[in-house]
């Protein structure tokens, strides 16, 4: 296991992010896994997370709170507090962010990739006008005078449909889609490649909540960034992402086109979330929306085999004892249910059976089972995290 060291930039490190070459994508996760305290304590919050994203293209991520999805947004740009480990890489225009050195992290964060937090009022200093929070980033990274990064903060706010003079507001100032539009506004800044938006409409009206959702798509189409979106609203992110990653207790059980994923779900989790939201022009859903009983389970405490299986209805006697991987679900689809393809469920099983058997051996003639993940992956205990930092800006 390697420890990530917190250390001043060296000449190179602090160089602005380059754009991937064509073919290349914007973000690739692979086998990500977050696990907080270490010990007998451990708790994995994210499991063995495979995501993909092009530039231009808008990934939505969904699935009730304890599933693991601010966590993976925090992990993508380090900012997880110093008693999370990460393994797995993160690819960023084909750059490990997991084995970057902290001036190059420094660099990327902002200009090559930007977090939308949960929470604008939570998120913005109470007692900074809007206007300077805004142009700090651009004082720090395009290394601008504070005259022309007060100028770019005011053309920022104009971009999001503010007035350039509501940059001296202080955040109680302003209203929740205004704050919201800040972040935004901020998250734009140095013109990342990436824009990653935790929860972007939560507790904002109808009405607030369609306009920032057509910003967002608005700007993205724009800039050609990518946007990986976080949301409990299926039909949300439906309605504005491309593709659709579904997880639960901190694995992705369900990936698709959004439009697909949200109609016609494949895995029994994905189905419960899509059929708790009542469908305009539906009176059945909208008299006797389905909800699912009972809550995600403890990270700390997962039930064995499938995780969802205590809450499923479909369950069978199999899904106690073996969990699923992500398995072809139709046309550019995948989900982690038994049920998708039974004779490859029964496959794995049986591969599994025989591992565990005395005398079974892993894949390159080792005896035992192969663990979770235990091959390929990269290992950081990440002291750049917000707990780390209080005394310095992640700008």
């Amino acid at each position: 296991m390697t420890t990530a060291e917190t250390e001043a930039p060296r000449d190179g490190e602090d160089r602005e992010p380059v754009a991937a070459p064509s073919g290349q994508p914007l973000l690739e996760v692979r086998d990500l896994h977050v696990t907080y305290g270490s010990g007998p304590s451990a708790v994995p919050a994210v499991r063995g997370v495979d995501l993909r994203l092009d530039a231009g293209r808008k990934l939505g991520v969904a699935g009730e709170s304890g599933c693991g999805k601010s966590t993976l947004a925090l992990a993508l740009l380090r900012l997880l507090p110093p008693t999370a480990t990460l393994t797995g890489q993160i690819l960023l225009d084909g750059e490990d962010v997991l084995t970057m050195k902290w001036g190059r992290l420094r660099a990327v964060r902002w200009a090559g990739a930007s977090l939308v937090f949960q929470g604008a009022m939570h998120s913005l200093n109470p007692v900074h006008r809007v206007g300077d929070q805004i142009a700090e980033p651009v004082v720090l990274h395009a290394r601008a005078t504070p005259a022309a990064a007060r100028r770019r903060a005011g053309e920022l706010l104009e971009q999001v449909g503010l007035p350039a003079a509501r940059g001296r507001a202080y955040p109680h100032e302003l209203s929740g889609g205004q704050r919201q539009r800040v972040m935004i506004a901020m998250a734009l800044a140095c013109d990342p490649r990436l824009i990653v938006a935790d929860e972007p409409t939560t507790a904002l009206d109808v009405m607030v909540q369609a306009q920032i959702l057509r910003l967002i798509e608005g700007l993205v189409a724009e800039h050609d960034v990518g946007l990986m979106m976080i949301s409990h609203d299926l039909a949300v992110l439906s309605d504005t992402c491309d593709r659709l990653a579904v997880m639960y207790a901190g694995r992705v059980v369900e990936e698709g086109p959004a439009r697909a994923v949200y109609e016609d779900a494949r895995h029994p989790y994905g189905a419960a979330l899509s059929g708790a939201f009542p469908r305009i022009g539906d009176p059945a859903s909208r008299r006797a929306p389905r909800g699912l009983p009972g809550d995600p389970p403890d990270p700390a405490a997962l039930p064995s085999g499938c995780a969802f299986h205590p809450r499923c209805a479909v369950a069978l006697d199999s899904c106690a004892t073996h969990g699923q991987k992500l398995r072809p679900a139709g046309p550019d689809r995948t989900a982690a249910c038994v049920r998708v393809d039974p004779a490859a469920a029964d496959a794995e099983r049986a591969d599994a059976e025989r591992a565990d058997s005395p005398g079974g051996e892993r894949e390159g003639g080792a005896q035992g089972p192969v663990r979770d993940g235990e091959r390929g992956r990269t290992s950081v205990t990440d002291p750049e995290g917000p707990g780390a930092e209080e005394a310095r800006s992640t700008t």
